[in-house]
């Protein structure tokens, strides 16, 4: 088991894009209001959690699920207002629910296909605080806790809808508990701690819709903005395909297109597309082979690790699973090939 490493603060929505959707607006407030929540959540990213609160570790027995969500009513100040514990009633606010749901959705996936105990593999609450700040347009893991803020309901529709969305963020908090140091959030480590959280958070949407890798969509957080901004943050199927995203998708699919010094919610989609392309030679549910052979690879790899290391990893870790010179192995070492990687 790896050694807990302070976690840093992982936002679904980039800086970049607020700051391109402000610059599209023609509305001086709303610009302003993108700006500064660009700005903030730059300095909050730059930012490394120092000890997790108390509330958030407390170890439960094997199998044992715990989540409470808080409501942040519109203030910065984490957690909020405790408004659902485990096993208590629904609650009549509708993204309390979500963000109930989908943390246990996201625990189930762990427990049931990968046999994860939680974030931290030691039966972790799983936190969370909706309502956070006014018309917020993000939703992070702080490293140790979940946030949602309601988005602005013109640009934003709110976060807790999303599955894939809640599910990457989780795992940002898994890959900070399984990598020796965790995964250092710049350059190609950084894309792929962003990669790793896509691939967990399609992974798990696709387990709970019961889809298999040909009906899956492979967009990340599609329904969480207005049709008129965009249809989803990123696909994995097909990287920087503006037609199936927003029109500032500058992801590349190919090492031919990495960006030097680039965001890591850019460079992410190399990997990701790799993770796509073994999902689609092993065939049936993505959850039955390539998304295990990318969990175990987690723990070959080292905070700094580039996606050569990746490609290692993952080529090792299906070895390790199905034998050498299997038909897993050589689906994940092709995959590598096919985003030029090796």
């Amino acid at each position: 088991m790896a050694e807990h490493s302070p976690g840093c603060t992982c936002f679904i929505i980039p800086p970049k894009m607020l700051r391109q959707l402000a610059e599209e607006t023609p509305d001086t407030a709303e610009r302003h209001c993108l700006l500064d929540q660009a700005e903030m959540s730059a300095h909050l990213r730059g930012q490394r959690s120092v000890a997790p609160i108390a509330l958030g570790l407390v170890a439960t027995a094997t199998g044992e699920k715990r989540r409470t969500v808080y409501d942040g009513q519109n203030k910065s100040a984490l957690p909020g207002k405790l408004v659902r514990a485990e096993d208590s009633k629904p609650s009549t606010d509708t993204a309390v629910n979500q963000a109930y749901d989908g943390a246990g959705a996201t625990y189930d996936f762990y427990r049931e296909v990968l046999k994860r105990n939680s974030i931290d593999n030691k039966g972790m609450r799983l936190d969370s605080t909706v309502h956070y700040q006014n018309r917020f347009n993000n939703a992070f893991w702080n490293g140790q806790q979940m946030v949602y803020g309601d988005g602005d309901g013109k640009l934003f529709l709110g976060f807790t809808s999303a599955i894939d969305v809640i599910a990457h963020e989780l795992t940002h908090g898994v890959t900070q508990y399984s990598v020796p140091g965790g995964l250092v959030y710049q350059d190609q480590s950084g894309a792929l701690n962003e990669s790793i959280s896509d691939v967990f958070g399609s992974v798990v949407k696709q387990w709970t819709l019961k889809q298999s890798v040909e009906q899956a969509d492979w967009l990340i957080g599609p329904g969480i903005m207005a049709p008129a901004v965009g249809k989803a943050l990123r696909s994995m199927a097909d990287p920087g395909n503006k037609e199936l995203t927003w029109s500032g998708d500058d992801q590349p699919k190919h090492m031919k297109g990495y960006v030097e010094n680039g965001d890591v919610h850019t460079n992410s989609g190399i990997p990701n597309h790799a993770f796509y392309a073994a999902a689609i030679a092993l065939k049936g549910n993505a959850w039955d082979k390539a998304g295990p052979i990318w969990y175990k690879a987690l723990s070959l790899l080292t905070s700094n690790a580039t996606f050569a290391d990746m490609a290692k990893a993952t080529a090792q870790a299906a070895v390790l699973l199905y034998g050498a010179d299997s038909a897993e192995e050589h689906a994940v070492q092709a995959a590598w090939k096919v985003v030029g990687v090796t």
